[in-house]
């Protein structure tokens, strides 16, 4: 079926997710689960992928659970008061790695607003060593910086750091310093819920932000191949 935007009733379902957080309401309502959100879903990841073609060839864009779709349910165990997924989420990845241990492009939505991001958000503990050593390189990491200072310009969010010190294996008078502090390198922005999120105009308005963020996508990608040449 061809993208034509989320339904309004998409976002009526969260609404109703929120208001009755349990298995059972959710089970009663998976017909319109299954209508308003799965299937513009699955268009949406055929559709986009398509376009992302353009600018990554090799990008992954698998209209399936546990692949570009995530699953609408949460491990019970962990979350045994709200069983079920209030915001909906799509990846498109590449490499032949783990989809959340790869360089991508994401975008969730919620009742509120649509959230568009690309990169890697979280490092493993490997990864994370994986980064560090590609960045004791000054051009990889002079590089890196000027990809963030350029998207900071246009209004982009930048990670935050996660560690207050800078790793022992640094020299303590590199350039670029907070970067060593980053635990993922992943740059997002936000808009709220609209006409154009109920249309087959969000796929040329992600498409536009994915352009931009294309630069620091394939940043964080050649950095995960880094893994294979230590």
């Amino acid at each position: 079926m061809p993208f034509t935007g989320f339904p309004p009733e998409a976002i009526t379902l969260l609404h109703d997710i929120i208001a009755h957080n349990d298995t059972e309401c959710f089970e009663a309502n998976k017909e319109r689960y299954l209508r308003d959100i799965l299937a513009p879903s699955k268009a949406f990841v055929e559709e986009m992928g398509e376009h992302l073609q353009i600018l990554v060839p090799m990008i992954r864009a698998v209209p399936k659970i546990n692949h570009s779709l995530f699953r609408i349910y949460r491990d019970a165990r962990l979350h045994p008061t709200h069983p079920i997924k209030e915001r909906i989420g799509v990846i498109f990845w590449q490499g032949a790695g783990h989809r959340m241990s790869s360089s991508s492009f994401y975008v969730h939505f919620d009742i509120h607003e649509v959230l568009l991001a690309a990169g890697l958000r979280t490092f493993k503990p490997p990864m994370l060593a994986t980064y560090h050593d590609y960045i004791q390189n000054p051009t990889h990491r002079e590089e890196l910086h000027t990809i963030l200072e350029a998207l900071q310009d246009k209004g982009y969010t930048l990670p935050e750091p996660r560690y207050k010190r800078l790793p022992r294996e640094f020299d303590p008078e590199i350039t670029h310093p907070q970067l060593a502090k980053l635990g993922g390198v992943f740059v997002s922005t936000t808009f709220p819920i609209d006409a154009v999120f109920h249309s087959e105009a969000l796929i040329d308005r992600l498409f536009k932000h994915y352009e931009i963020l294309l630069p620091l996508q394939q940043w964080v990608y050649h950095m995960t191949l880094h893994t294979f040449d230590r």
